[in-house]
Formats: structure tokens, C-alpha cells, sequence
């Protein structure tokens, strides 16, 4: 993969492949070495249903579980 998709479905599905193939150790590293900023494709997805769970490695839809409800990190819900 040359690039990171721009369609949220296609990317969110890309990401979690190369995440649970233990290509990437981290979204950073995965979103580094595609020249994105990781801040922006995680607002990205959020606009578009999605969110970043740090457990489970992957993005998920908003609501899918306890960590993913109000679309922030267990930390942050702590704050």
C-alpha cells in the first residue's frame, strides 16, 4: 500500500489489517510512515463514526463498547 484510502470505510478498514498484522506497533508509527498525522485521521474517523481504541489497537464504531461511548480514550474520560 502506497498510500492511506481516503473513504473512511476503506480506511478504517486498512488501518486495522495493517494494525492486526503487526505491521505498525502503533497508529503513530502507522500514520508516520504514510506522511499522516495521527490527530487528523483519528478526527477523520471520529466525524465518520469512528474511534481509536489504544486497547484494542484498531478503530471501532462509536458505541461499540464501554472505551468507544463518548469517542475518547479511557484517560481522557478520567480528566
Amino acid at each position: 500500500m502506497d498510500y492511506l484510502p481516503k473513504d473512511p470505510a476503506i480506511l478504517v478498514s486498512s488501518v486495522n489489517m495493517l494494525m492486526r498484522d503487526e505491521d505498525f506497533d502503533t497508529l503513530e508509527a502507522l500514520c508516520y510512515a504514510f506522511s499522516r498525522e495521527p490527530r487528523e485521521v483519528r478526527n477523520y474517523l471520529l466525524s465518520h463514526g469512528f474511534v481509536w481504541s489504544e486497547d484494542q489497537k484498531q478503530f471501532r464504531p462509536i458505541g461499540y463498547d464501554d472505551a468507544t461511548i463518548t469517542g475518547r480514550t479511557e484517560d481522557e474520560q478520567q480528566s
